[in-house]
Formats: structure tokens, C-alpha cells, sequence
């Protein structure tokens, strides 16, 4: 739906980047496209005036940005438009901000940099599970560096220095390699020094240090990928290495003492990696190496989400108010990581099909206690923090295949209850989420068993309801012939409805469980029974099979 998707633009100095999102209460939001154009207002730095060259480039930008979120139908006031350093800095900001309005209709807030920071820490609790830490986030952009310190979302302390990887470059800090480095690290921590943000970030103190930016995130790739190594070129042999999102002080410096070798050969090789960040990628690690010496950094988580994301963040949290979670992104994440890892591209597919199925009943469900008093009655009061683990339990019901088809349900569960991988849930909800996956197949579960006892009576009804709408969302896609976008469920005194549209072509993925038409009339007619007697009334399932689909 179009007032669910939502659209950032970040004018930066090193680049345009687009993000379009669709959200989903009660916080996670799905990126749908995101686009960079290499502008690059930092190259005018010298002179403190966006260039006519510049501005051309810029506007040109924002009009294929334009014409992307348009057909893309996102709401002019889901839109926000910021830019950061360069233009703050900008003699002659408030003439190019009146030409972008004018030519795309984009209303450009110009961040100061303590927002700019604010925004980049919320966008760095979007992708890694520091909601309930203290944070010191730091976030290396083309003319300027931010810092925040914060806590649950609240940023404590922030502060913004003009010392960026782009500008840094520009400078003239000497003709040889060692002589431009010795010099750029005595500038940058004369900076900081004299900003007093060494005695802020010490007085505030922090348990946790991320990087939000794309310098660090490069920094990060060079160290999974072994650059400061000699064999760092043999793609294949760190191919199937995962990347750990950090690093640490040591491995920082490494990377950094490589990228600082001089000679032609270097060059290529620091090109050839590092593509069009290469021209400023030396000054942006020697930058965050200082960084990490005078802050006392000894290790950094690194997000892959940054100041674009935080933009998203925050207009969600204005919309949605207090209906929306700064956390749950975050939670979301650590699921699809969990399936990402033990499943390959076709059982993942399989699960996300079955969590289309799964979220479509949900809605139809969730809308009967506006019915109540025209006898549809669930019984339980659906909300989206359910809808939350009845998404995961689908992502991750089959996981427990990667160890083999015999009782994989039962391996699911404990893969999840046993490892870890669920971040930024409580301990009640992990296994909520791991019982779902136990009981989608196979047998009934019995809740005064002795697994389910730690749960209050209201959230055995919620965990009841959601299985009896798993099992029915995994039976349905073992059909073969659903097409997951034309779904409709509906509600009335005789019962309820699922219509579902016939797919084109049958939708067999390999090694996906698919049944043939007596089995899967058997297994369907089981679960309805099984819906029936958890909702009390009938569910009517209408299956539109086309003769390409029949078994």
C-alpha cells in the first residue's frame, strides 16, 4: 500500500543516495530500491561555493530520483530530502536549495551536524541489535565526521567536526606519501583535540563502539577480505568467509599501514579494490585510526545502515508515534540472518512465500474484533507484536532441513532455542517463536504440556491461534499453484473465506515439499478442522487451479 512506503534522500558530499522502504508496525521496514550517483559536492570545498557544474549534476540527480519515487506512488509527505556538510557549508546553500525546490519540488532540510548525528545513530539501531547499550556512534562522511552517544534511542551527547574523508584529501598536506600522512594525522588530532570531544566522550563513557558510514564499512570489507594481507587478491579463498560486521584496533591499523604504502603497484591494487572510494579511502582510514586512538576505540561494530535509514526511522516514528518500535528492525534482522545462514535461496523463498500466506490470514483475523458484536469473536486480541512472531516462526520453520527432512520441525526449535541468534528478544519470546516452528507440523500441540507452563493463559491463546495459522500457511503452499499476491480473506456470520488466485505456471522450487492432490485435500482438510476448533468457526478455502497446475 502506497501510505506504507516511505522515501529518503541524502544529498551528500561524496554522493546521492536514494532509499524507498515499505514499513510494517511495529517497526521493520523492507528496502525496496536504493539508488547512489556519484555527486560530489565535496570536490568544490576549496572554494565554499557549490559549483554551476555541481549544481547541473545535482539537479539531474534529484529529477531520476523524482521519477523513481513517483512510480513507485510513495506520498510526498512520506518524502524527506536532507543534506549534510556540504551544502551546510555552502556560501551560496540558500540559492541551490530554492533551484532544487523549484526544479523537483524537493523541500531540502539542510541538516546541522548534531541532527546529522542523531540520525546516523538511529539508523545504526536499524540494523544491529544496540537498542538497550550505551553507544558511541560514529559515522566518517565526505566533509565532516559526526559523533553520538546514546541509549535506547535517546542520544546523550553529539557533536559534529569538520574533518572528512573528502576534504581531507583535497588538502594539501605535503608531495610525499609519508610527509601528506604525518601531516594529516598531526591536523586531525590538533581538530579533535581542540573540539574537546575526547573529555565529552570520556565523561559519558560508552560500552559499545559503531561505525555508520560507508568509509568504515569499506574499512571493515578490506579487513574480512585480508587486504592488508599479501594473498588479499584471491577473492575465492575469503568467498566463503562471514563477514563479522567489526573489527578491531589492531586490525584497523593494518589495513591503514597498507593503504599507506606508497608506490604505482599499491595504487592499482588500492584502486582495483576499493573502486571510486579509492581516491579517499587513505585519508578516511588514517581519519578513523586516530579516531580510535583518541577515544580509546578498541573495537567497532560496524551497521551496514546509516544516516538514510535513520531518516526512514524518524519519520516512522513521527507518523506511527507511539505505535512504532526503534527496536524491532533490529530484532527483524537477526531473524533473517538466522535464515539466511542455515537455509539456501530456494527454502528461504519457500518460507517467505508461506509468511505471505501467513500474514494475509493474520490481517483478515486480526480485523474480527471490530465484529465482535455481530458474533465474530476470536476469542484473543491479535496485535502486531504477534504478527512479529508468527513472521519469524515462518522465516524460520525450516531450518532445521539443513540437517535432513527427518524431524527437521523439531530441529528448527532447537537451533533456535540453543544458539543465540535471536537478538533484542526476550527470553519468553524466543521460545513463543521456537514452539511455532516445533508444532507447524506433524503433531497437534497440547498446551498443558509442560514446555508451554511458563506462559500466562492470555499468551497460550495468542500461541494457539498463531500455530493454527502456521500450519494451515505451510499445508497451503505445499499446493503448488497459489499465487502469493492474490490473496483475499474475509469474514462473516456463516464463517470465514480465503480466496486465492491460481499462479500461472505451478511454483515448484527444488526441494521444496509439494503434495499431490489427494494428500494435500487430506492434509488441508486436518488443518481447517484443526482452525475450526481454535476459532470456533468455519474457514472456507476456495483454490482456483488452473489445468497447468493440476497434480
Amino acid at each position: 500500500m502506497a501510505n506504507n512506503l516511505f522515501a529518503a534522500i541524502d544529498m551528500g558530499t561524496n554522493a546521492f543516495k536514494l532509499l524507498i522502504v515499505q514499513a510494517h508496525l511495529p517497526g521493520k521496514f523492507i528496502p525496496l530500491l536504493t539508488v547512489k550517483e556519484p555527486v560530489v559536492l565535496g570536490h568544490d570545498s576549496h572554494s565554499s561555493t557549490i559549483s554551476t557544474h555541481s549544481q547541473n549534476l545535482s539537479l539531474k540527480s534529484l529529477h531520476n530520483f523524482n521519477k523513481l519515487i513517483q512510480t513507485h506512488t510513495v506520498p510526498p509527505l512520506h518524502t524527506r530530502c536532507v543534506a549534510t556538510s556540504a551544502v551546510r557549508e555552502a556560501r551560496n546553500k540558500a540559492e541551490f536549495i530554492d533551484s532544487v525546490a523549484e526544479t523537483t519540488g524537493f523541500k531540502v532540510e539542510v541538516l546541522s551536524g548534531e541532527e546529522e548525528a542523531r540520525l546516523s545513530y538511529l539508523g545504526a539501531l536499524q540494523f544491529l541489535p544496540v537498542f538497550e547499550n550505551l553507544v558511541l556512534n560514529v559515522d566518517i562522511g565526505g566533509g565532516s565526521t559526526e559523533f553520538a552517544i546514546g541509549l535506547r534511542g535517546k542520544v546523550e551527547f553529539c557533536s559534529s567536526l569538520k574533518l572528512g574523508h573528502v576534504t581531507l584529501t583535497r588538502q594539501n598536506f605535503g608531495d610525499e606519501e609519508a610527509e601528506r600522512a604525518s601531516n594529516m594525522r598531526e591536523y586531525i588530532r590538533n581538530v579533535v583535540m581542540e573540539s574537546g570531544l575526547i573529555e565529552k566522550v570520556k565523561n559519558f563513557g560508552f560500552e559499545i563502539a559503531l561505525g555508520s558510514s560507508g568509509t568504515i564499512r569499506a574499512i571493515e570489507k578490506a579487513v574480512s577480505k585480508g587486504y592488508a594481507l599479501d594473498f588479499a587478491e584471491n577473492e575465492a579463498l575469503f568467498s566463503e568467509c562471514k563477514r563479522d560486521w567489526s573489527f578491531s584496533r589492531d586490525e584497523l591499523k593494518s589495513v591503514v599501514e597498507r593503504l599507506c604504502e606508497g608506490g604505482e603497484g599499491q595504487k592499482v591494487r588500492r584502486d582495483g579494490f576499493f573502486k571510486r572510494r579509492s581516491e579517499s579511502i587513505v585519508a578516511g582510514g588514517i581519519l578513523l585510526d586516530e579516531i580510535f586512538d583518541l577515544l580509546g576505540i578498541k573495537e567497532m561494530l560496524v551497521s551496514g545502515y546509516g544516516l538514510r535509514e535513520g531518516v526512514i526511522a524518524d519519520s516512522l516514528a513521527k507518523v506511527f508515534d507511539d505505535g512504532y518500535d526503534l527496536n524491532a528492525n533490529a530484532r527483524f534482522r537477526s531473524v533473517l540472518q538466522l535464515a539466511a545462514r542455515f537455509n539456501c535461496k530456494n527454502k528461504t523463498t519457500s518460507a517467505a512465500e508461506i509468511a505471505s500466506i501467513a500474514t494475509e490470514i493474520f490481517g483478515g483475523l486480526s480485523k474480527c474484533k471490530e465484529l465482535d458484536n455481530n458474533g465474530v469473536n476470536l476469542g484473543v486480541h491479535l496485535d502486531d507484536k504477534d504478527l512479529e512472531y508468527l513472521e519469524a516462526a515462518c522465516l524460520l520453520h525450516n531450518i532445521g532441513l539443513s540437517t535432513g527432512k527427518k524431524g527437521y520441525h523439531k530441529k528448527s526449535y532447537h537451533i533456535i532455542m540453543n544458539g543465540n541468534h535471536l537478538h533484542g528478544y526476550s527470553a519468553e519470546e524466543v521460545k513463543l517463536i521456537a514452539l511455532l516452528t516445533r508444532h507447524h507440523r506433524k503433531k497437534l500441540p497440547k498446551f498443558d504440556d509442560a514446555s508451554f507452563n511458563e506462559f500466562e493463559e492470555e499468551a497460550k491463546q495468542k500461541l494457539k491461534a498463531l500455530c493454527a495459522v502456521i500450519r494451515l500457511s505451510v499445508v497451503l503452499h505445499q499446493n503448488g499453484c497459489i499465487n502469493y499476491r492474490e490473496m483475499d480473506f474475509s469474514h462473516s456470520h456463516e464463517g470465514f473465506e480465503l480466496v486465492i488466485g491460481e499462479a500461472r505456471v505451478q511454483n515448484q522450487l527444488p526441494g521444496v515439499e509439494q503434495c499431490t492432490a489427494d494428500k494435500f485435500a487430506l492434509k488441508l482438510r486436518h488443518e481447517l478442522e484443526y482452525f475450526k476448533k481454535v476459532f470456533k468457526r468455519e474457514l472456507f478455502v476456495k483454490l482456483e487451479a488452473s489445468p497447468s497446475c493440476s497434480n
